[in-house]
């Protein structure tokens, strides 16, 4: 394995010592997180709009970056476990693809576990994306990173055959099965800042252990036993992650099933390293890379794999 980016390291080191998360309530893991949005770079200055819930038929609070004027809108959906996080966590991001993907980002400010469990998170992304269906008529994208990606995966997966489905989707270091079923949850078990007893802490706030098999491709979207007709997909992975084998995974099954997919593998990073980008520059070269290829899927015309079963 890669060594770690010395600038994600030094946060590691830093880091040694504290509090472990899963000893922390969610309350205060949550602002922990709040805490660490200082080690995001600042975006860029762009139209920012906070919607509130129910205003303009809202379901739950969103955010737009940028204006519309016929640009593919890009649904995002922010990480933190199901259980942390809000509309700052991918703040940069937001602003950066607005700035330079040449895309509208809404981003969702889903309810959050354990207050509200699987599957309320991903209901409420489906709301949104029925929100903006019905506000802008040109293509529609979804995306998200860590638990946001597999909301982003799991609605994308609903969508297939809709009368709007994705025209594309971006996944970054995306939950896609069930914890511990790969072999990077072994070599990544005590990986920084996730490890695998952390991804099993967030797994058991958002939905318990005895109904984690029945809820199918909506909790793990590698439980999918049919991914054709799926959209074009750009998926991102980290070496120092317990996730990575499972995104590497969703990508070849894509592949088999016909579908237009990226893969960018970046072993010398960690899980979350969007939010490390005001302290290592790998991380942000990273992230430049992100926002470029959703501008050349934007301005592409990608394609919808194969034909779902009559």
């Amino acid at each position: 394995m890669a060594e770690l980016d010395p600038g994600l390291a030094a946060l590691r080191d830093a880091s040694a010592g504290g509090v472990p998360m899963v000893e922390l309530p969610p309350v205060e893991v949550r602002q922990r997180i709040v805490t660490g949005n200082r080690l995001c770079s600042a975006g860029p200055e762009v139209p920012v709009r906070d919607i509130a819930g129910a205003e303009g038929g809202a379901p739950v609070p969103l955010r737009l970056y940028g204006e519309a004027d016929g640009r593919t809108t890009l649904v995002y959906a922010h990480g933190g476990g199901w259980v942390t996080g809000g509309l700052d966590y991918a703040d940069e991001l937001c602003r950066f693809l607005a700035s330079a993907a040449g895309v509208q980002v809404l981003s969702v400010g889903y309810r959050l576990a354990p207050e509200h469990p699987f599957p309320t998170p991903l209901e409420d992304l489906a709301a949104a994306w029925r929100w903006a269906s019905e506000r802008y008529a040109a293509p529609l994208a979804i995306g998200g990173d860590s638990a946001g990606g597999n909301l982003a995966a799991a609605l994308a997966l609903r969508l297939r055959g809709s009368k709007r489905p994705p025209t594309f989707q971006v996944l970054l270091y995306p939950v896609l099965g069930l914890p511990g079923d790969t072999a990077s949850y072994v070599s990544n078990a005590d990986a920084f800042p996730i490890g695998a007893t952390d991804m099993h802490w967030f797994f058991d706030h958002y939905v318990a252990a005895t109904e984690r098999a029945g809820a199918g491709a909506d909790l793990a979207p590698l439980a999918a036993t049919d991914l054709r007709g799926m959209p074009a997909t750009h998926l991102v992975v980290a070496g120092h992650d317990p996730l990575h084998d499972e995104g590497v995974a969703y990508a070849e099954r894509l592949r088999e099933s016909g579908a237009q997919v990226t893969l960018r593998d970046h072993p010398d990073l960690s899980h979350g390293f969007l939010r490390f980008t005001g302290a290592s520059a790998a991380a942000r070269l990273a992230r430049d890379a992100i926002v470029e290829d959703v501008r050349r899927l934007a301005q592409s015309r990608p394609y919808a794999s194969g034909q779902l079963n009559p």
